[in-house]
């Protein structure tokens, strides 16, 4: 097997056989797959194979990256930009399998293999984007491109732009101190991650008392009783993975208990044995180093850049635009609770502890709407169908479960996705419920993206990854209404990956900038308060009733409910993200007290020492969202706006759908976000669409 036929395939940039490293085809990750479209063999797939595969990649991708340096021909678009578009592949190939298992499937093994593999991949892209020759050769190609295409302009402007950012034009001796400032950062994500994960999971609320339980729904009960028998341990046992501290949280009246959880929870890798402290200031200060290296004078004016918002200055006055509208009601949001809890008996403040059990409370006596309401018409089965239908009526998607395909646990399933012409067009891999093997939180990720090479169309494998309520002995998986939404929010990112459409895979599906990839996702969780859709799938899983109008209506009433505090609160998060990557000095405070300085502003809680979100938030210190958390309050600007046209038009309206999928699912970052929203929705967004969803003025 070569390296990379699609590199070698190249016209002006063939590779010769002998120049490329012998692959060992006994490893199922080197050899060809021949599987259902091309998926991978996990049942096939072990530990030891993952290295030397990697190892053999890395040196493919050398080969290939030193055939285009070496290339006698003048550099063009081809033999230069695609050609280094097109190399990588099968490194590509496996990172994808390897780094998204770390995530959903980790092992101390495979932890092990990512911090002796991270620093080499770290060196092979400094290796490329450092490369003078290399660089030399793509800007003669920016300089004089010639007639290109749209799609071929966009890429040729990213790929310059990344050899610039990359530190492609620093001088020798700064582009060593490049190498080792990305190298140091690799090597602290990934610990900060694998620190996060292993604090989550060494914590845990064993009760043996069943006077302590007696209160509970029976859903909470039977789901503690199934973790700690899963555990080998006697009682009820409640975790920090969120199906199972929310329940506790809700619906448990034992204030100490709830204490407990909640500081562990709010405390996570802060101290102790998997502590991130150190690593939070490491983390902030090698990326100002970095900014700085780049000409930059902060983190955030670094990342900011290449965003739809397009500067720190835009950012934090979008921020505080939204505080500014909002930060009032939130603080009348939580006197209402902390009224109504005095009126319950609860004596003092009221506390973060004590707000999910108020706050539900008064939201069932308000609406008579609560999660034991809801959940019998939100069995995890019937909203799958809900959300398969959803997506077969905006946009013709089959969904139909193929065993042939190998899954990498068995909690998974798979499913061929296709048009309604038949088109085959992804593979949705869906895996819900939590385990210690798996990180917190629901995201969408991709085993493989979509791209067209010399005609011949790859297209994209799908993985949903979430944290649901697990089923027991006695009761199907029955999803909270919160739930629910984030299946429909996940979707709309694979939606976004399942329907790109292009040649290249680095500028389709959910390759776009951050702060627009989350509209595709946020626009979804809109049809989860229209009865139209609900009315379609949503039935009682003992009954067989369909959900009543009223229960549709009470959902429709509370969908407001909190709004301004649910909005500062995320606010806040962004705020704090956006205080850590605007430090224009190395930091070696208190990251307890700046984290509480940072979110003053947004308080609406009452504030307990001892507690920190930065050492367990990994979105911004061991994701992608590093000065970019803003993003989901900016895509909701969007997502509001953008369905106030299916609000008009009708949620099923297929002229609105076709428009959305044309001009933001199927584009990709092939073109500008801003350019491609104003196409849709025929004007840019305004924040006041989102101010107004909020419905503010007509809460309590």
């Amino acid at each position: 097997m070569a390296c990379s036929v699609l590199a070698a395939g190249c016209a002006d940039n063939s590779i010769p056989r002998a120049q490329l490293p012998e692959l060992d085809l006994s490893n199922p990750l080197l050899a060809a797959w021949e599987t259902p479209h091309a998926t991978p063999p996990f049942d096939a797939i072990r530990l030891e194979h993952y290295e030397p595969a990697f190892d053999a990649a890395i040196a493919c991708s050398r080969a290939e990256v030193e055939a285009i340096v070496k290339n006698p021909r003048k550099p063009t678009f081809v033999n230069t930009v695609v050609a280094l578009e097109r190399q990588g592949a099968l490194l590509d190939r496996i990172s994808g399998l390897f780094f998204n298992l770390l995530e959903a499937d980790a092992s101390d093994e495979m932890q092990e293999i990512a911090q002796r593999v991270q620093p080499k991949l770290t060196a092979l892209s400094n290796d490329i984007s450092l490369n003078p020759e290399l660089f030399a050769r793509v800007k003669a190609v920016y300089e004089h491109p010639g007639r290109l295409d749209q799609e071929d302009r966009m890429l040729l402007e990213k790929t310059y732009k990344r050899f610039a950012r990359q530190g492609a034009a620093l001088s020798d001796a700064d582009k060593e101190l490049y190498r080792q400032y990305t190298t140091e950062l690799s090597s602290l994500t990934l610990q900060f991650g694998q620190n996060a994960l292993a604090a989550t999971n060494a914590f845990t609320l064993r009760i043996t008392d069943p006077a302590k339980v007696a209160e509970l729904p029976d859903f909470v009960r039977e789901a503690m009783a199934a973790e700690a028998k899963s555990r080998g341990e006697k009682g009820w046992t409640v975790t920090l993975q969120r199906p199972s501290y929310l329940p506790f949280m809700t619906y448990s009246t034992d204030r100490a208990l709830k204490e407990k959880l909640w500081r562990a929870s709010s405390s996570c890798a802060l101290g102790g044995e998997f502590d991130n402290t150190e690593i939070v200031k490491r983390i902030v200060n090698t990326r100002l180093k970095i900014a700085n290296l780049l000409g930059y004078k902060c983190y955030a004016d670094y990342v900011l850049e290449e965003r739809m918002a397009g500067s720190t200055e835009a950012v934090q006055d979008f921020l505080a635009e939204l505080l500014d509208a909002t930060k009032t009601y939130a603080d009348a949001d939580y006197r209402r609770i902390a009224d109504y809890a005095a009126g319950q008996g609860l004596r003092g403040t009221l506390m973060p502890w004590d707000w999910a059990y108020y706050s539900e409370k008064y939201k069932h006596e308000k609406y008579a709407l609560n999660d034991e309401l809801v959940k019998p018409y939100f069995e995890l089965e019937r909203v799958k169908k809900g959300v398969f239908l959803l997506a077969n009526r905006l946009y013709g998607l089959n969904f139909t479960p193929n065993d042939k395909i190998s899954v990498y646990h068995p909690d998974v399933t798979a499913y061929d996705v296709t048009d309604a012409d038949g088109r085959f067009m992804a593979v949705l891999y869906l895996d819900f419920f939590p385990r210690a093997s798996k990180r917190s939180g629901a995201w969408m990720t991709e085993f493989r993206g979509t791209k067209t090479v010399d005609g011949v169309e790859t297209r994209p494998l799908v993985s949903l990854v979430m944290n649901f309520t697990k089923p027991t002995e006695t009761t199907p998986s029955l999803l909270t209404f919160d739930e629910m939404e984030t299946f429909l929010h996940e979707f709309g990112h694979a939606l976004h990956g399942m329907l790109g459409e292009g040649k290249y895979e680095s500028l389709t599906g959910t390759n776009v900038y951050r702060d627009f990839v989350e509209l595709p996702s946020q626009i979804m969780e809109n049809w989860a308060t229209e009865k139209e859709f609900l009315d379609l799938w949503a039935e009682h899983y003992q009954t067989g009733e369909k959900i009543p109008s009223e229960i549709v209506e009470r959902i429709v009433a509370a969908q407001n409910y909190l709004a301004a505090y649910l909005n500062v609160r995320q606010l806040s998060f962004g705020m704090t993200d956006t205080a850590w990557h605007t430090l224009t000095e190395p930091f070696e405070g208190d990251v307890e007290q700046f984290e509480v300085a940072s979110m003053a502003p947004t308080q609406v809680m009452p504030v307990v020492a001892g507690t920190a979100m930065a050492p367990s938030f990994g979105h911004i210190f061991s994701g992608g969202y590093a000065a970019g958390y803003y993003g989901y309050k900016w895509a909701e600007v969007l997502d509001a706006d953008a369905f106030s046209l299916f609000k008009e038009k009708g949620i099923f309206n297929s002229e609105v759908a076709s428009s959305f999928r044309e001009n933001i699912l199927s584009k990709g970052g092939t073109e500008p976000p801003m350019e491609l929203y104003v196409r849709f929705r025929g004007h840019k967004p305004e924040t006041r669409a989102l101010i107004e969803r909020m419905q503010l003025d007509k809460q309590e």
